[in-house]
């Protein structure tokens, strides 16, 4: 079944061994949810803790001080046992840095089991709740499948969006658009 679902998702390498893993784990376990939202929460503790990512991703603490940190972390955050003993496992192998990936390559399977497709909408101001709402219906109705956004802001684009689905890209923001004004103005003169 490991082979199935990695050919399915393209899913390979060291992230897509121990995604694939835990995935399969949290499926047979009926702990598919709680795992999905267990990793979601550690996602937003590292993207919103320098001290935490420089832990996962620095060789200079040990194997045992990373397994502890993590473990109380763990331990405060309630998470199921599934996930503790798989972020303990990582920790032991040396492979806290990988986390990241691994925990992306588990939501985009769990995102093809519930035949949804992920979108990553990049603007350059945050977007309120009804304006993803609207993306997202828009992107369904081109999917023809449920949607899940994931929203980032890059100041960069001076305005408009980046939408990015599977394979596609479509890029209507002022940056680019600027850009090829000076590459046809170039051209011209």
């Amino acid at each position: 079944m490991a082979e199935q679902t990695q050919q399915v998702a393209g899913v390979s390498g060291l992230a897509g061994r121990y995604a694939t893993a835990i995935f399969e784990l949290a499926r047979d376990a009926g702990k598919l949810d709680a795992v999905a939202a267990d990793l979601a929460s550690l996602t937003a503790l590292l993207a919103g803790s320098p001290d935490l990512t420089r832990l996962v991703r620095s060789p200079v603490f040990s194997r045992a001080d990373q397994a502890k940190a993590m473990d109380a972390i763990l331990d405060r955050m309630n998470v199921q046992d599934l996930t503790r003993r798989f972020i303990g496992l990582v920790a032991s192998k040396r492979r806290l840095f990988v986390l990241p990936a691994m925990i992306s390559v588990f939501n985009a399977l769990l995102a093809q089991l519930r035949g949804e497709v992920t979108a990553r909408v990049t603007s350059a101001h945050p977007l309120d709740k009804a304006q993803l709402d609207a993306i997202a219906a828009a992107l369904k109705q081109t999917a023809a499948r449920d949607v899940q956004l994931v929203a980032d802001v890059d100041n960069s684009l001076l305005g408009g969006l980046i939408v990015r689905m599977g394979s596609r890209m479509i890029d209507s923001s002022l940056r680019t658009k600027l850009n090829n004004l000076q590459i046809a103005m170039k051209e011209v003169g």
